[in-house]
């Protein structure tokens, strides 16, 4: 199917990486569906992306949804059915970070991290299945961090939250695969964003752009169907040497 005929849903697409991510995939010929926690932040990232013009069949719409919750990522995949009539490519982006020390961090924060980070992309891949079995097939990329690999010191909720997401998102290839729903992960190492550690790097040039995360996912989503590739660790290419 031409990409001009596809569909792709953005969770947490209303800056940063997924607002990348869902202007990159615009470009791409695709319908863009993208949700945020606010209404206002869905708003405004649709008035953004329509503005820019990045091609003529670009099409986007958007709807307020919390990845936390389970009713919320359930009307979002319906909100796309009854919008656009398909699924193709789903991008489970949404994702917070608090970062303390385990003694000092909240139960409130812990779990807040968890359940956005982890269960959310559950919830979205749960709830979007059919809708992209309905189509044929189709492709869930997971955006993780090198977070899910590499401890650090605070990181006690969100090395959680990114560890589960990899296996989450490995398990779920092997469930999906046979059915013609290829699953990946990408997991960015430091990107120059508003959030988490970028606050406190005095230079930003070396680390990745949200644009960097986009061009991958493009890159994976375009795979031949015989091949998944699977995870895909992204890395800046000259960090400061140590």
């Amino acid at each position: 199917m031409a990409e001009e005929n596809r569909v792709a849903l953005v969770t947490g697409a209303s800056r940063g990486i997924g607002f990348a991510i869902a202007r990159r995939l615009g470009a791409d010929g695709f319908a863009v569906a993208i949700s945020a926690r606010t209404a206002e932040g869905v708003a405004s990232a649709i008035e953004r992306l329509e503005n820019e013009k990045l091609v003529p069949s670009a099409k986007f719409a958007g709807t307020q949804a919390d990845a936390r919750s389970e009713r919320d990522q359930k009307a979002l995949v319906d909100f796309v059915d009854n919008t656009f009539g398909r699924l193709d490519v789903l991008v489970n982006n949404a994702g917070i970070g608090e970062f303390e020390s385990v003694e000092k961090l909240e139960p409130e924060r812990f779990r807040a991290v968890v359940e956005t980070n982890l269960f959310g992309p559950y919830y979205a891949t749960h709830f979007a299945v059919p809708l992209l079995l309905r189509g044929g097939g189709g492709f869930i990329v997971n955006i993780g961090s090198l977070a899910a690999v590499n401890a650090f010191a605070g990181g006690s909720a969100y090395n959680a939250s990114k560890f589960g997401l990899l296996g989450f998102s490995e398990s779920s290839m092997l469930d999906l695969r046979h059915q013609g729903i290829r699953v990946a992960a990408i997991l960015p190492g430091s990107v120059a964003t508003e959030f988490g550690h970028s606050h406190g790097a005095r230079d930003h040039s070396w680390m990745l752009s949200s644009d960097d995360v986009a061009e991958a996912v493009s890159d994976l989503i375009r795979f031949p169907d015989r091949a998944i590739a699977s995870r895909i660790d992204l890395r800046p290419s000259r960090p400061p040497k140590r």
